[in-house]
């Protein structure tokens, strides 16, 4: 009978391990994967990049439900990996590069010919996603999200500076994408022509990790 007791608590002591470890190893699921949730966790330092989803375009308008301003078919983004936590946690990244190509964006603004270049400047910018995909934007300390925009207009080259305190966006597994919906910005400088704010819309898509073979799309879990 002792000996049947013991035989028992030592199976209930193995079951209730075996139960703790398995919460224990699902913990270990970091932010950002790879290959679906829960997939390849992205290692710190790998390199993350997007380009405008399919069929859309980036914005700048003049007010949140205006369509005049600014608008390109072409832009990307390069990030860096710099912490991917367990989750549910906040991974983030160190934004290196983002680009918006001249040839592909337009400007329906009276008295504006064309956009000659537009330039993100200030960074690297600080990127935190959680697991519920919000997604925020900052500059270093004691600077701003800035963008200058290079304009041809009926007099000239104009040159219009905008700034913003951060950013929110949205990540979606749907697509692998992130989203950005009428970002304020305000005209730190610029001529008459500059409008006073620009409200910033794109749809990155999808979010890849180059670091890994064949660039597999990311995921937030």
């Amino acid at each position: 009978m002792r000996t049947r007791t013991y035989l028992t608590l030592a199976g209930v002591i193995t079951a209730l391990s075996l139960s703790a470890a398995g919460p224990a190893s699902a913990a270990d699921t970091p932010v950002l994967t790879t290959g679906g949730l829960g997939g390849t966790p992205v290692a710190t330092g790998d390199v993350l990049s997007a380009s405008l989803a399919t069929g859309t375009n980036a914005t700048l308008y003049s007010s949140s439900t205006g369509r005049s301003g600014l608008s390109c078919s072409s832009s990307t983004f390069v990030a860096a990996v710099t912490d991917n936590p367990a989750a549910p946690g906040t991974a983030t990244e160190s934004v290196t590069r983002h680009t918006f190509d001249s040839s592909s964006c337009t400007s329906n603004v009276t008295g504006v010919l064309g956009v000659t270049r537009i330039t993100v400047d200030n960074l690297p910018y600080t990127t935190a996603v959680t697991s519920d995909g919000a997604v925020t934007i900052t500059p270093a300390d004691g600077s701003s999200i800035q963008t200058t925009v290079v304009l041809r207009t009926l007099l000239g080259s104009i040159t219009c500076v905008y700034r913003a305190p951060s950013l929110s966006g949205t990540a979606s597994n749907t697509d692998n994408s992130i989203s950005f919906t009428n970002q304020q910005f305000t005209k730190f400088s610029g001529s008459s022509l500059c409008f006073s704010n620009g409200y910033f819309t794109a749809k990155y898509a999808p979010v890849v990790d180059t670091s890994q073979e064949g660039s597999p799309a990311v995921f937030v879990n």
